[in-house]
């Protein structure tokens, strides 16, 4: 089959590679019938992660099941599917409280690489979940994003506590800064405030239901959080970036006894202890337990109550696959959906 690698920083290739086989009774092998780049993937191709030879790249997918292993007892072949980008049992004893990417037997699904014609999914019965039939053709782009972005969006939206009478604040514009605006929204947020430099991002936040829209960052943007609310600073406010600028500011555009939700990959961030200890703000997040929420999501996609495939704003055949990385890099596109 065919899927892409990433051989070094700047490097990625659509390559052969061998069909996936069940390889655990509880593994599934689906038909990838859309996939994306996301911004993590970015990370690595920017050289701020190390990339140890050809390494398959993708984790966010949507899929047909062609085969599954004797135990897999929740999907059957011919289902159309979406998973998380952490495979889970949803049984351990985490899964249960909520936290199924930290299941004690959690698989990454980056290390398989998504962006291919097929892929193996562990744990299929905890991974994976159907939809109520074959999807229009419209709608893939938005079960797509179920898959991590509007996940990721939702459960930092969630961490916040956004809701009826609050006031949310979105520090970061990329796929999950957006969708979080679209969470923030639907979790009934009276004010939501993007922070956003970029016209195609502020329209879309817009769409999305920001009522306001902040250009400035740092400590200008903490000040113009601070004008728009009174003083006190928002009750919740999202970090999708992973910064210690980003965090700072979310951080310091929260008002005490706000609820800060950080999904944003942290790279080399280092929160200063006693400022934490008197802003008196509550720090939630990290990897998304996205398989949680994919119900309700899948749900509120198929009755098109949410449209989340517009952040989609570059499709491509799998085979210009390294198109869509560059063109995320260099800030081209938001987001790059590929199609096997």
């Amino acid at each position: 089959m065919r899927g892409a690698m990433m051989h070094a920083p700047g490097d990625v290739r659509v390559v052969d590679r061998d069909e996936p086989v069940i390889e655990e009774p509880t593994d599934a092998v689906i038909k990838v019938v859309a996939a994306c780049v996301c911004g993590s993937d970015l990370h690595p191709y920017r050289g701020v992660e190390p990339v140890n030879g050809p390494t398959p790249m993708g984790h966010e997918y949507v899929g047909v099941v062609e085969q599954i292993g004797a135990d897999v007892k929740n999907v059957k072949i011919g289902d159309f599917v979406v998973g998380s980008f952490w495979a889970s049992d949803n049984t351990c004893e985490i899964c249960r409280a909520g936290y199924q990417s930290r299941c004690v037997h959690a698989v990454l699904m980056g290390t398989l690489g998504a962006q291919a014609e097929r892929l193996r999914v562990p744990l299929a019965d905890g991974t994976l979940v159907a939809t109520p039939g074959q999807p229009d053709e419209d709608l893939i782009p938005s079960l797509l994003a179920a898959s991590d972005v509007l996940g990721t969006g939702w459960f930092a939206a969630v961490a916040a506590e956004a809701g009826p009478g609050k006031t949310v604040a979105v520090v970061g514009d990329g796929a999950v800064g957006l969708m979080a605006v679209l969470a923030a929204k639907q979790l009934g947020a009276e004010r939501i405030i993007a922070m956003s430099r970029h016209e195609d991002r502020q329209r879309l936040a817009r769409e999305f239901g920001a009522s306001d829209i902040v250009e400035e960052r740092g400590d200008a943007g903490v000040a113009r959080i601070k004008e728009l609310t009174d003083g006190l600073g928002a009750h919740s406010v999202i970090e999708a970036v992973g910064t210690q600028e980003s965090m700072m500011q979310a951080i310091r555009s929260t008002r005490p006894g706000g609820h800060v939700g950080y999904v944003g990959v942290s790279h080399d961030v280092a929160l200063p202890g006693d400022e934490l200890f008197f802003a008196l703000v509550h720090l939630t997040g990290g990897p998304a337990p996205v398989r949680r929420f994919l119900p309700e999501l899948i749900d509120l996609i198929w009755k098109r109550e949410i449209d989340p495939g517009k952040v989609f704003d570059l499709d491509l055949p799998l085979e210009d696959a390294a198109e869509g990385f560059k063109a995320m890099d260099e800030r081209r596109a938001i987001k790059a959906l590929l199609r096997p």
